[in-house]
């Protein structure tokens, strides 16, 4: 099966019951077809099917595009077809793959602050604010950064020894930028920015808990 196919078929990735004929209609596809797929899915812990509707619950669309991207799918065609909290899903999940210890959602308090996805490897974390827009101005680039960069300096407060560095993750994107040292990096170049990331620390912001 195409990887086009596997792309559509994170559209039908819907909680609750889903038939092998709706499945087919939101694919595109023949029911012979559907139903072999939605098969592979349940295999790959996706879903649960009888032979003629799936479950899916929270987090199956999230592991369908994973699944997606190992049957050869690129991840910036996956991430459109991602609602915003699964694209913040699968921020994370690239750096679990890369073996970062992540947290998603982290509140911080006095203020409140919420960063979307915190990765930590030797001694330094990144801290992912993820930016699903398929279309953003300079300028709202510009306050995205600003508002990291606050939220990073809020975390580096919060904890003893932390050194941290703020990232926006953009969904649409040609390639990695930077706003005041801050990298703006879409989704599809997040793996390789990461695996590089402790190499080029000295062009990147980094935070540290000030000394006392």
């Amino acid at each position: 099966m195409s990887q086009k196919l596997w792309l559509d078929a994170l559209d039908g990735v819907i909680s609750g019951g889903v038939s092998v004929e709706d499945f087919a209609a939101v694919v595109n596809t023949d029911k012979n077809t559907s139903r072999r797929m939605l098969q592979e899915m349940s295999q790959n812990s996706i879903g649960r099917f009888d032979g003629q509707t799936i479950e899916f619950e929270d987090g199956d669309r999230l592991r369908a595009t994973v699944f997606a991207l190992q049957k050869g799918a690129l991840i910036d065609e996956a991430a459109e077809h991602l609602d915003w909290k699964d694209f913040e899903g699968l921020a994370a999940r690239v750096l679990e793959m890369m073996n970062f210890a992540t947290m998603r959602n982290l509140i911080l308090t006095n203020p409140r602050m919420e960063i979307d996805v915190v990765g930590v490897k030797f001694g330094v974390a990144i801290l992912i604010d993820c930016k699903h827009w398929k279309r953003h101005s300079h300028t709202a680039l510009q306050e995205a950064v600003r508002r990291q960069i606050e939220r990073t300096k809020h975390y580096v407060a919060k904890i003893s020894g932390a050194v941290a560095a703020p990232v926006i993750v953009t969904l649409y994107q040609d390639k990695i930028s930077f706003i005041d040292k801050v990298p703006i990096v879409p989704i599809y170049q997040l793996a390789s920015f990461v695996e590089e990331f402790y190499g080029n620390l000295g062009e990147v912001m980094t935070i540290e808990t000030e000394k006392r």
